[in-house]
């Protein structure tokens, strides 16, 4: 397991790299002991809200080997409507590892980004389960339009990604290992 913690675009920032760089060691040790599965190579981004779009959509387009550059202009406009909301994403890639994109506008101390780094971390142990990074592909090729599920793949896809989610959310709990003042937050 390799992790390597950098920033797209943010100048500035070394500080902020500094404390990322601690927080996600301290979070990836946390998190392989306590959630089922085996810790794929993680790739955290730091990034602002304005180039989160770009870094997501790029990591998605190589991995679902999209070339069309209509499909990949309809989702980079998709994907920066729903930057603001985003505080982190978790995308499977081609080489089997994991890259976790977070917003650097969402997370104002510590604790928040812990919350974050952990529910992000969780999503890539759960990659490394049986069937589940193909599943996620394939689900990334169907929202891009490249190869479309049946209704009924989308329904079980959707499922899948909702209990995926819970589990995440449940798993939270865990950042108050890795930063003691995570816990109030």
């Amino acid at each position: 397991m390799k992790l390597t913690v950098t920033t797209h675009k943010l100048p500035g920032y070394r500080s902020t790299l500094k404390t990322a760089q601690r927080l996600a060691e301290e979070a990836v040790r946390v998190v392989d002991r306590a959630v089922p599965g085996r810790m794929p190579d993680v790739q955290v981004v730091l990034t602002a809200e304005r180039h989160l779009a770009d870094v997501t959509t790029a990591a998605e387009f190589a991995t679902a080997e999209c070339t069309d550059k209509r499909v990949q202009s309809r989702a980079l406009r998709f994907e920066k409507r729903k930057a603001r909301d985003t505080a982190g994403r978790a995308i499977p890639l081609a080489d089997g590892g994991v890259l976790i994109v977070i917003n650097v506008d969402q997370h104002p101390n510590e604790a928040t980004f812990a919350i974050t780094l952990v529910h992000e971390l969780v999503h890539a142990m759960q990659t490394s389960r049986k069937d589940v990074r193909e599943r996620l592909i394939a689900g990334i090729r169907n929202n891009l339009g490249i190869e479309r599920l049946s209704r009924r793949q989308c329904r079980e896809y959707d499922r899948c990604i909702e209990q995926e989610e819970r589990e995440a959310y449940g798993c939270e709990y865990l950042a108050k290992r890795v930063v003691p003042s995570a816990a109030a937050a």
